[in-house]
């Protein structure tokens, strides 16, 4: 979907005494004009019912749910792509709401320092989800949609 050009959010602290909010939500503007949005809140009673993410688009649609985020719930295009084999193998079945953490990641670092492997992922692109973040705290704070990239002073 591309950059986020802007950032609108909510957020509160509704039911919890904490020093922090406990419900929140934004909405992205991406560059493209696609809009997106983001729900966040630790009051689910009697349990975390859904973790989930999911695109709509005009020539398919997928949703990520289940315990762990785990779980291709919905993988629907109206043209085929060789993806689509892939989707069938991607399902698991985690001991738990954490998953298997963050197995992945560590394996390709350890990789990644043996000379093994090139990294999945790098500073730069871990820079624009943690600017989306204080973007949507900024937002939130001011009562106003918020331009990413932030302007720093």
């Amino acid at each position: 979907m591309g950059p986020v050009e802007s950032v609108m959010a909510r957020t509160a602290t509704l039911a919890r005494r904490i020093e922090a909010e406990d419900s929140g939500v934004a909405i992205l503007r991406f560059r493209n004009g696609a809009l997106g949005t983001i729900e966040v809140t630790m009051l689910t009673y009697p349990r975390n019912l859904e973790g989930s993410i999911t695109l709509l688009g005009e020539h398919g649609s997928v949703k990520i749910g289940g315990t762990a985020v785990n779980k291709v719930e919905t993988w629907q295009f109206a043209d085929y792509d060789d993806d689509d084999k892939a989707v069938e193998l991607a399902a698991t079945n985690p001991p738990n709401v954490y998953g298997f953490g963050h197995e992945g990641y560590y394996r390709n670092v350890l990789a990644v320092l043996r000379g093994q492997s090139r990294p999945d992922t790098d500073g730069r692109a871990g820079r624009k989800s943690l600017e989306l973040i204080l973007g949507i705290y900024a937002s939130a704070k001011a009562g106003r949609e918020v331009s990413l990239p932030l302007k720093t002073s």
